[in-house]
């Protein structure tokens, strides 16, 4: 769950910085136990960019404690790539549909 957590608030900022990306790379590790049912926070920021590759770093904290830090290297992909999947298709429709509805 804190590789999902992470790489998520990653792909996020990863995406924001130039849409679309998919996930290439992930190190992950951890500094600390994890503990559950506490609040925690995710920091992810953009750290350089070569190319069609965005490379993000992300760190998980509990308070002033660092539990976990993670580099990962995203890729710029056309957007093609999720449309040529039934399910990339269903979603820019329904995009598109809210998109028309809005207007």
């Amino acid at each position: 769950m804190v590789a999902a957590l992470i790489d998520e608030a990653c792909g996020l900022v990863a995406t924001w910085y130039r849409f679309p990306t998919v996930t290439g790379r992930m190190f992950l590790r951890y500094r600390r136990p994890v503990p559950i049912n506490r609040d925690l926070s995710v920091q992810a920021s953009v750290e350089d960019e070569r190319g069609r590759r965005i490379f993000v770093r992300g760190e998980l904290w509990h308070r002033d404690e660092l539990l976990a830090e993670a580099r990962l290297a995203f890729v710029h992909v056309p957007l093609e790539h999720f449309l040529d999947t039934p399910e990339g298709r269903a979603h820019a429709e329904a995009w598109q549909a809210r998109l028309e509805d809005s207007a």
